[in-house]
């Protein structure tokens, strides 16, 4: 088994509460969005990225609107609806939850 395979799992498992995430605190451009993932080494090409922000807003979790730009065809930017407010804050419990229980499990010792 390939760890590199893994860890890509990981990361597709975690992406669309990052992308939840990240719009809870402010509307954002999808090129911001990418920006933001590869700050946090989630590492995410717009073939991967649009995908996903188009499953999420056909669920009712993201709305978008267009904004005109200084520098080039306008943008669209992406911004969580009520439901997808509901559902980051479900998602963030969720996290923690599991979080904890890994927590748990990885760093307490077996008894032989």
């Amino acid at each position: 088994m390939k760890i590199d395979n893994t860890k890509a799992q990981m990361r597709k498992g975690i992406l669309e509460y990052c992308i939840l995430g990240i719009l809870d605190s402010s509307d954002a451009y999808a090129s911001d969005i990418i920006a933001k993932l590869k700050e946090a080494k989630l590492i995410v090409v717009e073939g991967t990225l649009y995908p996903l922000l188009t499953r999420l807003k056909n669920a009712g979790l993201l709305e978008y609107r267009w904004e005109e730009s200084t520098s080039g065809p306008p943008r669209k930017y992406y911004s969580l609806s009520d439901t997808g407010r509901s559902f980051q804050a479900e998602l963030k419990m969720t996290w923690e939850e599991l979080q904890e229980a890994v927590k748990i499990i990885t760093t307490t010792p077996t008894e032989s």
